[in-house]
């Protein structure tokens, strides 16, 4: 039985039609996965699901009848859940008033605080997440917030459920525990509908696919059981999709360029050891909560180091901010949270970029004292080196930031640091959000960052991509090192070893 039906549907924008004609069945009791590279239309089709866009032709049928969604409120109240790929939370609530925000219970005309946590405290169970319902939400690590997302969109026991890049900041532990939560909702007779990147995951559990390419469908509800991963790629990509292959590339054994020894941080960390060599990718594995991405940025000041020693270049250091980081120490941060924290999304592209070597470009303005600028010409010769080198694809360097594909936002937000000439750079989730395409020549990119001499501290939750990145593998655990494993690139290998690590918490080395 078909639950939804979006028929033919058309968006445009100005100068570009980013949906054409796009028809989407989703049946009960199934799990339908809508693929696509990046700028085919995915987002923008949930997006016109839900209320958020008016679509400019077709329609929308809810249980064979034609519904026009003119909010996220009105699309809930009809049974549609959904958890977007740009996480919905207010950052002045809790848990359990952003788990309930559709339906907050209350009592006398007030919120029923203790209903709150009692009802939140079902949804995070059902998740098997082990949060405070009255913990603030800006507490959460963006995994964790990911998770409440879906807590939240499951609150309003939907019908249908869209799902945007679900799994993108969770490890393969927190995936396989939604994807359970995926199959009661399946037999439970609702539908799902799942957008993600990582393929084996759509093999794993879909039934049936869609495939977007440039706004229109080039697959309408196939059978996944009847096509391969490469059938599937091809279509997204309009052509032979070749496997990547990384050249060769050797670490030497020159001195360290960072060093962590027994390091302790203000949240939690203790007795952290980790060195990271140039020319060398380093990765940091654990599940949500192991600390990882809090351990970074310890390391650029924005948490305060409590015990053991950072050195640099051989030197013990006191890194007191992200300016002090990048300006003594030449240490960059490329941030999983690009649309908060990793460029201005209504700034150029070419200010982005700039913007960590703006004192290097300025300018006295004649000789009035205190005045300066940036030549226009000088910084737009910085840019276009870089948005050669790494292939951002703009119409130009004034364009906006927030209006580039996620892919082309991330690689922005590394050009900033390239531009700076950091020597240390770490790079937390790299490619979140980013198709298969784009996801290889980010995997290139930093590949060959490598092989020009940087040290590299590879944050990510993608195992496959840990594995095809990383020369040593760190296994981290409620923030401490569990244990290391050099790689070998061998997966299965590589996933026991470090899933062993994890679970165990020993600190045996492989």
């Amino acid at each position: 039985m078909t639950l939804f039906e979006a028929f033919e549907v058309d968006k445009l924008f100005p100068g570009v039609r980013a949906l054409d004609g796009v028809t989407l069945k989703l049946e009960a009791g199934s799990v339908h996965a809508l693929l696509g590279e990046n700028g085919a239309g995915k987002s923008t089709l949930i997006k016109v699901i839900t209320g958020l866009y008016k679509p400019d032709g077709g329609r929308l049928l809810l249980d064979g009848q034609e519904v026009h969604f003119g909010s996220p409120h009105e699309s809930a109240s009809a049974g549609i859940g959904v958890v977007h790929q740009e996480r919905n939370l207010i950052p002045g609530f809790t848990v359990g008033e952003n788990i309930l925000l559709q339906k907050l219970p209350t009592s006398r005309g007030l919120v029923d605080r203790g209903r709150v946590r009692s009802e939140a405290a079902r949804w995070l169970a059902e998740l098997d997440l082990d949060i405070d319902p009255d913990l603030p939400v800006t507490e959460l690590s963006v995994a964790q917030a990911q998770l409440v997302e879906i807590a939240k969109a499951l609150s309003v026991e939907s019908r249908v459920l869209l799902l945007d890049e679900p799994t993108a900041s969770i490890t393969p532990n927190e995936a396989e525990r939604l994807f359970r939560v995926v199959e009661k909702l399946k037999n439970d007779g609702r539908s799902v509908l799942f957008v993600s990147h990582k393929l084996e995951e759509v093999f794993q559990i879909c039934d049936t696919v869609t495939v977007l390419r440039d706004g229109s469908s080039v697959l309408e509800s196939g059978a996944l059981a009847d096509l391969t991963r490469d059938q599937v790629v091809d279509l997204m990509v309009g052509r032979v999709h070749e496997a990547l292959t990384l050249p060769p590339r050797t670490v030497g054994d020159a001195a360290p360029l960072l060093e962590l020894s027994g390091v302790g941080t203000a949240s939690g960390h203790a007795e952290v050891d980790l060195t990271v060599r140039p020319g060398e990718i380093v990765g940091l594995y654990g599940l949500v909560g192991a600390g990882r991405s809090e351990l970074a940025k310890a390391l650029l000041g924005l948490d305060r180091i409590t015990a053991g020693e950072v050195r640099v270049r051989g030197q013990a250091v006191r890194i007191r901010n992200v300016r002090d980081a990048l300006k003594n120490h030449k240490i960059g941060y490329v941030t999983e949270n690009r649309k908060e924290e990793g460029v201005f999304l209504e700034q150029s592209v070419a200010r982005n970029i700039a913007v960590t070597v703006w004192d290097r470009l300025l300018k006295r303005l004649g000789r009035i004292p205190g005045l300066s600028y940036v030549p226009k010409k000088t910084e737009s010769e910085l840019v276009a080196g870089y948005v050669e080198q790494l292939g951002i694809r703009i119409a130009s360097p004034e364009q906006l930031a927030g209006t580039l594909s996620g892919g082309n936002q991330q690689k922005v937000s590394l050009a900033k640091w390239l531009a700076a000439k950091t020597e240390i750079l770490i790079i937390d989730e790299p490619t979140v959000g980013i198709d298969v395409r784009t996801k290889d020549a980010f995997h290139t990119l930093i590949w060959d960052l490598a092989a020009n001499g940087l040290a590299i501290l590879l944050i990510t939750s993608d195992l496959p991509e840990m594995i095809t990145l990383a020369d040593r593998v760190v296994v981290m655990r409620d923030h401490r090192v569990r244990g290391e494993v050099t790689n070998t690139h061998d997966y299965d290998t590589m996933s026991q070893q470090v899933i062993r690590l994890i679970h165990a918490g020993t600190t045996a080395a492989a």
